[in-house]
């Protein structure tokens, strides 16, 4: 027994150190493990365990509201609300699905919705919306179902009271409430405020129980525009009825404040109802004064009469034989709409004739008119402050043709926009000076009509090239030239016409049937109060012309204008005619 003693001593001490190391092993490994997950593997952790119960979402501010010259809203954010689904770890896709598939005929959605909405349900996202800018009974509807998953939030819609007026400037904005065209872009920054951020806290089935505000959101800044909520109705009422009874392609009207450069109005037609953006077709959404090049025709002599008068080429009764009623230059023959025999250079621009104006302009030479048009700013933005300008097309000097001189002193071989034609015209209205555009003020002119400082002005021509362009040319379209559809009871008016022939694409000839016809000008003449530029594109039957079509635009939209800006005539219209008549018979 005594020699079994120590055999048996030393198997128990044997044991008990391997079980002392198994456990220090133990004991290492979970150390290990502990060390594992609370130190190096903290941050993985505390990051999936965090994703599980609370994530956050961002709060977007109230967008800021757009203003009319006088304080008169055309743009505002209201409350909206939004139906989401929130998924839970528990719940199975199919009965995810099913639960969003009840709300189907509440807030009409199509197959295309619910597809989508199943395929982020398939992904497990977060936070899935069913529906945005949904009605209030509508959300009521899905508040009573009391569906699991299904929440109403609270969001801002965008909010047009005036429905499509001024729809082309204001532009519209996404399902996010983010600028996408118009103002509603160009300003955006301004407009969207700083988001804010929220905290949603979960359960250990993912579903909500309870939210914070992490960060308050920064509402956006108003906008005041120059625009007149009233000129803008005239505009669009009288663009969209010429538009109609000549059923023509699309129209376009811009009016501006010459000697501030701002805008009063800016009318496209046909239009959208800036409430259902973006419009369908999305070529509604497309601004024609701004966004549309078209060869201008006669309106251009508006550049070739400047350049004649600038250089010295021409004086205003010197004459040029128009009778045979055409030009051929390299090939190509241009005729007048009639014979016209010897006219001045002043009846030329008057009667708009072709022939004549050609003779001016290679009178003035390439390397003048070609500055001219330059200096008047074609071929580029007007800096307009809103999206999407184009630029027009104004060929370099070394691409010009045999046929350019002839072609860009009528208004073809070059494209501009209504807004650079608008441009051209101020610069006579403003005696020579550019005074750039704008579409946004500083404040409000709540009474009367005080528009606000102009920026610095360029001048482009000398003050007696365009006060005796307006009063020998001009005002002469108007009272016995093309454009006399344009005249106001009471008012002198300076403009002129413009008829240009559409190029067919396919065949690249000029079509005898298809016209753009327009008519720009400022009244009243000697201290303008506002300039406008009408266009009209392939109007049908007979009239066709701008005298015929564009003019009488012009003439109603500046009627009722003048009568709302309370300006008072500057003479009888029965002695005017009178005074008309006379100079017409005066004029050498």
């Amino acid at each position: 027994m005594n020699n079994l003693a120590p055999s048996y001593q030393t198997r128990v001490q044997k044991r008990t150190i391997i079980l002392a190391f198994l456990f220090f092993l133990w004991f290492l490994v979970l150390t290990l493990r502990l060390i594992e997950l609370q130190v190096i593997e903290h941050r993985r952790l505390h990051e999936a365990v965090t994703r599980q119960s609370q994530y956050e979402r961002s709060i977007v501010p109230e967008r800021g509201a757009i203003y009319d010259r006088h304080g008169q809203i055309l743009a505002r954010s209201l409350p909206a609300p939004a139906v989401c689904l929130i998924p839970g770890d528990d719940d199975l896709p199919a009965e995810l699905f099913a639960r969003a598939e009840r709300l189907k005929n509440i807030v009409n959605l199509s197959e295309k919705d619910l597809q989508k909405i199943k395929s982020r349900i398939e992904s497990k996202e977060n936070y899935i919306y069913i529906k945005r800018k949904i009605g209030w009974d509508q959300a009521e509807r899905i508040s009573r179902l009391n569906l699991k998953n299904i929440y109403v939030q609270r969001e801002n819609r965008r909010f047009y009271p005036l429905n499509s007026l001024a729809a082309h400037v204001l532009g519209g904005v996404n399902v996010d409430g983010e600028g996408q065209s118009g103002v509603e872009l160009q300003y955006n920054a301004r407009l969207e405020g700083v988001k804010g951020l929220s905290l949603i806290l979960r359960d250990a089935n993912k579903r909500r129980y309870d939210w914070e505000i992490l960060k308050e959101p920064e509402s956006g800044q108003d906008l005041v525009l120059t625009l007149d909520e009233t000129i803008q109705y005239i505009a669009e009422r009288e663009l969209e009825k010429a538009v109609r009874e000549h059923e023509a392609s699309w129209g376009t009207v811009l009016i501006s404040h010459p000697a501030s450069g701002e805008i009063l109005a800016m009318a496209t037609c046909p239009t959208y109802d800036p409430n259902d953006y973006p419009p369908s077709p999305f070529e509604l959404a497309r601004n024609r004064a701004i966004q549309e090049n078209f060869e201008p025709g006669s309106m251009f002599k508006i550049v070739t009469a400047a350049a004649a008068r600038e250089a010295g080429a021409v004086g205003f009764n010197e004459h040029f034989d128009c009778s045979e009623g055409k030009i051929r230059v390299a090939g190509w023959t241009i005729s007048d709409h009639k014979k016209m025999g010897i006219l001045t250079f002043s009846e030329v621009i008057i009667h708009s004739s072709n022939v004549g104006t050609i003779k001016v302009g290679q009178r003035v030479g390439q390397d003048n008119l070609y500055r001219m048009i330059q200096d008047f700013r074609f071929g580029q933005k007007t800096g307009l402050d809103l999206p999407g300008e184009e630029n027009g097309i104004f060929h370099p000097l070394p691409e010009w043709s045999r046929t350019s001189i002839a072609a860009h002193s009528i208004g073809y071989e070059i494209s501009v926009t209504g807004a650079q034609i608008l441009q051209a015209m101020n610069i006579i209205a403003n005696r020579g000076v550019l005074i750039p555009f704008r579409i946004a003020r500083t404040s409000l002119d709540p009474t009367g009509f005080s528009p606000g400082p102009a920026d610095a002005g360029v001048r482009i021509i000398s003050e007696r090239t365009a006060s005796e362009l307006t009063s020998r040319v001009f005002e002469g379209v108007v009272t016995d030239g093309t454009g006399q559809a344009a005249q106001v009871d009471g008012f002198s008016v300076a403009g002129k016409t413009g008829t240009a022939r559409r190029l067919d694409p396919e065949l690249g000839v000029y079509l005898a049937s298809r016209h753009l016809a327009s008519f720009v000008g400022f009244v009243p003449a000697d201290r303008p109060v506002l300039s406008m530029v009408v266009v009209l594109d392939e109007p049908k039957y007979s009239l066709q012309y701008g005298g015929q079509v564009a003019a009488p635009v012009f003439r109603e939209i500046a009627r009722r204008v003048l009568l709302y800006l309370r300006q008072t005539p500057q003479f009888d219209p029965n002695t005017k005619t009178v005074t008309a008549q006379l100079r017409s018979q005066e004029r050498p």
